[in-house]
């Protein structure tokens, strides 16, 4: 992954990932940490760029909570750059010098969790497998995806996509949670089908009845404008 979701818990737990302040000094370095500011293009933000140097912990956080607010998509791209840093350090491997800590491990990977995102032992990151989930752990994975979204309103790529995605996974979820089961090779329009059938919503494939509710059009557009989705995405 090449971009990783941002909120306020990881960027804490990625700080500590960084921080040697009060051990003997370890990797990454703040060189590489300034390599990783490049390449997001968020050099400019960088408190040692210009006034006195800071530590790593805190030079990071002070980037990161600039570019949350300024630029999220930088800010997941810096994300993933300084997990790859770490993890390219030997900051995953209890046996190398530059390990970080199992707790520091443990509470980035519990914040990631709650973005939808797996973070390996071995420091490698994933997207949670929605398909393992259920009940009450997949109903707080799909609000990641919501809040994925609502952040980067400004990246037509990733709404879009992350719009599909969600759709998708809501969809299985009611059917399964209505129905019991649902039908795993399904293509998309044939998914949100059943979804609006199993909630009893109006779909384009049932013809308009004289006397029926006005939100029933609202929904077959509702289907519509879904499955438009799914094509732009897929496009």
């Amino acid at each position: 992954m090449d971009r990783v979701p941002v909120n306020d818990a990881i960027i804490y737990s990625l700080a500590r990932l960084v921080d040697d302040a009060q051990k003997d000094r370890r990797d990454p370095s703040h060189s590489d940490i300034e390599f990783q500011l490049k390449r997001a293009a968020l050099i400019h933000a960088d408190p040692n760029k210009d006034g006195p140097p800071v530590g790593k912990a805190k030079r990071l956080r002070i980037v990161l909570n600039w570019a949350i607010e300024n630029d999220i998509a930088k800010a997941e791209q810096l994300t993933a750059g300084i997990i790859s840093s770490v993890q390219g350090c030997g900051g995953f491997r209890d046996s190398s010098p530059n390990f970080v800590g199992v707790d520091a491990i443990a509470d980035l990977a519990a914040a990631l969790r709650s973005e939808g995102i797996v973070l390996g032992e071995d420091g490698s990151i994933s997207p949670v497998a929605l398909d393992s989930l259920s009940g009450r752990n997949l109903t707080q994975a799909l609000r990641g995806y919501v809040r994925r979204a609502k952040k980067g309103i400004e990246d037509a790529a990733l709404v879009v996509g992350t719009s599909k995605d969600l759709m998708e996974a809501v969809a299985a979820h009611v059917i399964q949670e209505l129905w019991g089961s649902y039908p795993s090779t399904a293509n998309f329009p044939s998914l949100l089908g059943q979804a609006f059938v199993a909630l009893e919503m109006a779909t384009p494939e049932q013809a308009p009845a004289q006397d029926e509710h006005q939100r029933c059009r609202m929904e077959r557009s509702l289907y519509e404008t879904a499955c438009s989705i799914n094509n732009l995405r897929n496009k």
